[in-house]
């Protein structure tokens, strides 16, 4: 959505489609009016499962949506086009996680595909096998377009595929110079807060569940955990006997927080996380499992306390978000790259 809205503060109107399922949940979260403001038309178009079904089953899910989405796809973009002549659909940007399906009906309808990767730069060179293409020279090590229309072979395991069938355009979640609940924030002293989220795909057993929260109570500092309804092994989770009430005056337990803003207030002084990429501390990763994969609640409060009381982490963590803000700033490299790809749409 952040990315819809800056292409729109550029003049071009952007249709947000989302699955039913999830448009409907947006909806739900969006303040009155919201979406008029924005400039941003929202859309959605079936996943193909029941409502009862579960959609954190990723195969089913993925198998369904690769099914349904591209007739849904072309039929929406063809009811737009057809109800306003002057502004066409002339660019679809896709999740690569399931953009090759878009990709394929942006081909067919001779419209230009630009698949989204949300994750880290590196991660996408690993699974392209980029430097094997260049060392083959089927691409161009300075701009990766295609030398020659070949087949490419990267594993005896994956079919092979043509290079001119490869799309050249690619949006990336990065910073070039990174890659070689409010109100109760509002009472917490600058720089105290730990932020706790594992996502939306996270699961814990209840044994992994009670030793976070004993960890984080452990630590004495005053935290913010956002614990979904399914957050161990599919269920609704269950606190340790009297947790709720020991943390009750510095900790907040809630489903759901506007994590941006979170992140961005004066009282976070670091985020514990369990996601993949580079730029968070993922303080489970730093720990010592025992030989099950267990971490102990005296590990996570180990690691917390060395997180949140190193020095040279918090100036590090400065000098990122300083070079980060100069990217995203005019003549910053994410800004020029950004231009390049909006430039031709306004042509």
């Amino acid at each position: 959505m952040k990315l819809a809205h800056r292409i729109s503060d550029h003049g071009i109107k952007v249709t947000f489609v989302n699955s039913d399922f999830i448009h409907a949940k947006l909806l739900a979260a969006l303040p009155h009016e919201a979406e008029a403001r924005s400039g941003i038309e929202l859309a959605s178009i079936p996943d193909g499962l029941d409502p009862g079904d579960d959609r954190k089953d990723l195969p089913k899910l993925t198998e369904s949506i690769s099914r349904v989405m591209p007739s849904h796809l072309k039929d929406l973009i063809e009811k737009a086009n057809r109800s306003n002549d002057v502004e066409q659909i002339i660019c679809v940007v896709a999740d690569i996680s399931l953009g090759w399906r878009a990709m394929e009906v942006a081909e067919k309808m001779g419209i230009l595909g630009v698949p989204l990767f949300p994750a880290g730069p590196e991660i996408l060179a690993l699974a392209l096998h980029i430097p094997k293409l260049i060392e083959a020279r089927i691409i161009r090590s300075t701009d990766g377009s295609p030398l020659n229309d070949e087949l490419i072979c990267l594993s005896k395991d994956i079919p092979v595929f043509s290079s001119s069938t490869l799309p050249w355009w690619l949006l990336s979640n990065s910073v070039y110079e990174l890659d070689s609940s409010a109100c109760w924030l509002e009472k917490q002293p600058a720089g105290s807060v730990i932020y706790v989220a594992f996502g939306s795909l996270a699961i814990f057993n209840q044994r992994q569940f009670n030793e976070l929260a004993l960890g984080l109570e452990l630590v004495g500092r005053p935290f913010l955990w956002v614990v979904q309804s399914d957050f161990t092994d599919g269920s609704a989770a269950e606190y340790p006997d009297g947790f709720i009430e020991r943390v009750a005056d510095h900790g907040k337990l809630v489903s759901w927080a506007p994590q941006e803003e979170v992140l961005a207030h004066p009282s976070v002084s670091c985020f514990f996380s369990h996601c993949g990429w580079n730029s968070t501390m993922d303080s489970i990763s730093m720990g010592n499992p025992d030989e099950n994969g267990f971490v102990s609640r005296h590990e996570i409060k180990m690691k917390i306390e060395k997180l949140v009381s190193d020095d040279g982490i918090k100036a590090n963590a400065e000098k990122l978000k300083e070079m980060a803000r100069k990217s995203a700033s005019e003549g910053g490299s994410s800004y020029k790259n950004f231009k390049t790809f909006i430039e031709p749409m306004k042509q």
